[in-house]
């Protein structure tokens, strides 16, 4: 499209959102030869907006990024019609030209994709309902030095600008929120700003939204995947190793880079909340949209029919380093993902990882045929390597006195061994020590999203250096539950499983969840019995029914985190056949599942009878770890404690050394990979993890 051309198609364009050629010219020569392109088939519009003028973000650039990599390399959108637009270039008057003009060129059964990352807001002005709207906030926020005259743009324009497509194949991700609701940040920023009261909406926006509301033909089926669910929740950033980056961005395009063309929007969503919580947030996503079991097939297309962890995205001129985007993996395995880790190319060639920044790393490939195109090319696990020496990380609030931070440093250095302590919002952190907003204060932990974690508040008056102490024993059950998180492949596993959570009634048992590894079943439609964390009754009766779909023996063994709070495991216990001998103890014994078998646990609907899911309520997160090698050294640290006769009768009880038995359980995993020989170098201060034989399915709920 010539100059001329291009000025004269978007004039009118321009007239109507108020702005001049001289401002559109702005966004410079990279915007204008995007839209020069012939009409594509995949139209991708992205914005993220860090610099406001009031107050800052960190990761929506970073989201911009992870949405663009996905897009290109896993859904095979063209660079040149993927339209990006962050920081100053993303007023409304451009994002709503852009709109019109780049996603506007879409035909019939085009792809098309809108992503926002920002501040949201509520907005309740003279020039709006009584009840108030929410607003997208660009980087103009004011349009004039008037404050009273704000520039946003309202979510409802977005909405009707998506459902004017001429496409049913639209699809739109809003990580924002709406209503900071005078909630302080403790772990992690939040994207909302508090409501704006009494203030006029730019006239232009009105207008604007005037003409959209005239249209007769939209698109109700229109996908708008939102952040969160409801007004109090918070959309929510995180601080991780090099980079920051939207909580829901990143779960959300972790699991489409493993997901195949037959899952379903819904079934991504229950995993990416499953994962926002573990990252410290109780955010839940929510789908906007009449086609509630829509597939990934249905909305991008099925082009890639294999699960995957990332992508090449160049070569160096030697022609055997490669440079890899590692954003499949999960969040928890990336921060961790050490030097020697391997990965695959689809033609059968491995990439052994000599170094990682965040989420790209360079990897050293020993022979390629000179014939295949590496960039572009997905990468495969194939082998995880985590260093041995893995610590709980514990952000003191910055709301704490200088001198309480300084108390608190010292007092995790000197007596709580595999914790350390980090600035919060400022670096990396699992959970966050702070003070309860009652008067008196008292000192709790914290997870990132604020949430007080039950039966850690101390005594009014409590120094922190006692506090600090009296959470050592907790410290050492979160610390459990990061180890054994880390074991999560269900995108990576070579490992044919399936895994059922059920409710026993007198009728036949009703599905909660399932979970399957991805890669080895790809050919079968990915369901979810529930569009997010399902609740489960107290007092329901439950049992897990498990597939081996593989052609070897797989050993298994359940381990769980109640309320970030208590460590659980299933228990496998056996009374000797010897009824006459009062001196007969349970014995630990190995679970095991046959190639092609099923097993349930309990093993027997009359043992399900005691497995009854007891009250208060409470959020359950269990793991079903499987390897090809006996859990020898699990087992051995399970037998080590000492077990009351009571905790023998149970099904599920407590981890009474849950440190202890997440390192034996590493082991087992790494003493069960068959490639761990040859890398003798690195197995000594590392856990050698293959694909090839091990598997981890994780199952969270309510209980309620």
């Amino acid at each position: 499209m010539k100059r001329r051309t291009f000025l004269h198609t978007i004039g009118s364009i321009l007239a109507v959102l108020g702005i001049t050629e001289a401002e559109w010219l702005t966004l410079g020569n990279r915007y204008y030869q995007a839209l020069a392109q012939p009409s594509p088939r995949k139209l991708a519009l992205l914005i993220g907006i860090n610099q406001y003028p009031r107050s800052a973000l960190s990761g929506c650039l970073t989201d911009v990024e992870l949405q663009r990599e996905l897009l290109m390399h896993r859904f095979g959108f063209q660079a040149s019609d993927i339209l990006t637009l962050t920081e100053e270039q993303a007023s409304r008057e451009f994002i709503e030209a852009a709109f019109l003009d780049h996603l506007g060129q879409a035909q019939l059964g085009d792809v098309v994709v809108f992503h926002f990352s920002g501040y949201g807001t509520r907005v309740r002005g003279t020039s709006l309902d009584a009840a108030g709207q929410n607003a997208l906030v660009p980087a103009s926020e004011n349009k004039s030095q008037d404050e009273k005259i704000v520039n946003y743009l309202l979510e409802e324009t977005v909405l009707l600008l998506l459902r004017s497509l001429p496409t049913n194949r639209v699809t739109a991700v809003l990580d924002t929120s709406y209503d900071a609701l005078g909630k302080a940040e403790i772990g992690s920023k939040i994207r909302a700003r508090k409501e704006s009261v009494d203030v006029q909406l730019a006239a232009a926006e009105l207008d604007f939204l005037k003409q959209l509301k005239t249209k007769t033909s939209l698109n109700l089926d229109t996908l708008v995947l939102s952040a969160t669910s409801e007004p109090k929740q918070l959309a929510r950033e995180g601080v991780f190793s090099d980079f920051s980056a939207g909580l829901f961005t990143y779960a959300l395009t972790q699991h489409l880079w493993e997901s195949t063309p037959a899952t379903t929007i819904q079934f991504i969503l229950s995993d990416v909340e499953s994962s926002l919580y573990k990252l410290g947030s109780k955010q839940q996503p929510a789908l906007v949209s009449s086609k509630k079991n829509s597939t990934l097939a249905e909305n991008f297309f099925p082009e890639i029919n294999i699960a995957a962890q990332g992508a090449v995205t160049a070569v160096e001129e030697d022609g055997k380093t490669v440079h890899l985007w590692l954003a499949g993996l999960p969040l928890q395995v990336l921060e961790y993902y050490g030097v020697n880790s391997r990965l695959t190319l689809l033609t059968g060639e491995q990439l052994i990882l000599r170094s990682r920044t965040g989420l790209t790393a360079k990897a050293h490939i020993s022979s390629i045929d000179a014939t295949i195109p590496l960039q572009g090319q997905l990468v495969q696990e194939a082998v995880r390597v985590l260093p041995r020496n893995i610590d709980l990380t514990v952000a003191l609030d910055t709301e704490l006195e200088r001198i309480e931070r300084v108390d608190a440093t010292s007092a995790f250095a000197a007596t709580v061994p595999r914790v350390s302590s980090v600035v919060a919002r400022e670096q990396p952190a699992d959970y966050v020590l702070g003070k309860l907003e009652q008067t008196p204060s008292r000192y709790g932990l914290f997870s990132l999203g604020g949430e007080l974690i039950l039966n850690t508040a101390g005594e009014v008056g409590e120094a922190v250096k006692v506090a600090v102490q009296r959470l050592a024993p907790k410290f050492k059950i979160l610390l459990a539950a990061k180890l054994w998180r880390l074991t999560e492949n269900a995108g990576s596993s070579n490992l044919a499983v399936k895994a059922t959570l059920e409710i026993i009634n007198s009728i036949s048992p009703r599905v909660i969840m399932q979970r399957q590894t991805l890669r080895t079943l790809s050919s079968e439609k990915s369901i979810s019995k529930s569009p997010s964390i399902p609740t489960v009754p107290i007092g329901s009766r439950m049992q897990y029914r498990v597939q081996n779909l593989g052609d070897r023996p797989l050993y298994l063994i359940l381990l769980g985190l109640k309320n970030n709070r208590t460590a659980v495991a299933f228990y496998p216990w056996q009374i000797p056949q010897e009824p006459n001998n009062p001196d007969t103890k349970p014995l630990l014994t190995q679970l095991v599942i046959t190639p092609g078998g099923t097993l349930t646990l309990p093993q027997t609907t009359a043992a399900a009878s005691d497995w009854v899911i007891p009250g208060p309520a409470f959020f359950c997160e269990q793991q079903l770890i499987f390897s090809t090698a006996p859990l020898s050294e699990t087992f051995a640290a399970l037998d080590t404690a000492k077990y009351s006769t009571a905790d023998q009768q149970l099904l599920i009880s407590a981890l009474l050394n849950p440190l202890e038995v997440a390192q034996a359980l590493l082991q087992d995993l790494h003493n069960a990979s068959a490639v761990k020989g040859e890398m003798n170098n690195i197995a000594a201060d590392s856990y050698i993890l293959d694909v090839n034989n091990w598997a981890s399915l994780s199952f969270s709920f309510q209980v309620a």
